[in-house]
């Protein structure tokens, strides 16, 4: 039952975690509306439009993994119960899974689209262009921030559920 206590943990850690997306989406758009009301310059003006799209977007991702956690927490113990063996072999391979998604999304595109912004920051000399491309490299460091802390709470979480595995297992 140890397992079933660690999963809610877990559950509830990935929960918190998307309340930080949702936190720093709702600052993106914050930032989007004081440069609107404020913004006198050009460039500060050209920041209106992708601090929103992009406190939409962390809204969208927080709002994303928080319904379905909530969701999900609740069924745990049922699912405990039926059959413990399938309840730890699909939350294995979920975080099996997850954790080949942190592999290539978090440590391998999100850096590449920085490097590319960063770059294409220095070619590009538009107001627009360059509010855009900060903004992208800003939302790529809050998701890169938030989803590397989360993949080592996933990786300890796989830990635990391999060895509730082969406890029951025996």
């Amino acid at each position: 039952m140890d397992i079933l206590k660690t999963a809610v943990d877990w559950t509830k850690a990935e929960m918190l975690s998307s309340s930080f997306f949702i936190l720093f989406g709702i600052g993106f758009m914050a930032a989007s509306l004081g440069f609107w009301q404020v913004g006198k310059t050009e460039i500060a003006k050209a920041y209106v439009i992708p601090l929103l799209i992009a406190g939409v977007l962390l809204l969208i991702i927080g709002l994303g993994i928080f319904i379905p956690a909530k969701a999900r927490v609740t069924g745990f113990a049922e699912a405990y119960a039926m059959d413990a063996q399938a309840f730890i072999s699909a939350e294995l391979a979920k975080a099996e899974r997850i954790l080949g998604e942190y592999r290539i999304a978090v440590y391998r595109v999100i850096p590449l689209i920085v490097a590319l912004c960063a770059v294409l920051f220095v070619v590009f000399s538009g107001p627009v262009w360059r509010a855009s491309f900060v903004t992208t490299i800003s939302m790529m460091a809050v998701i890169m921030m938030i989803d590397t802390n989360a993949n080592t709470r996933l990786e300890a979480y796989k830990i635990a559920l391999a060895e509730a595995d082969a406890q029951i297992g025996k």
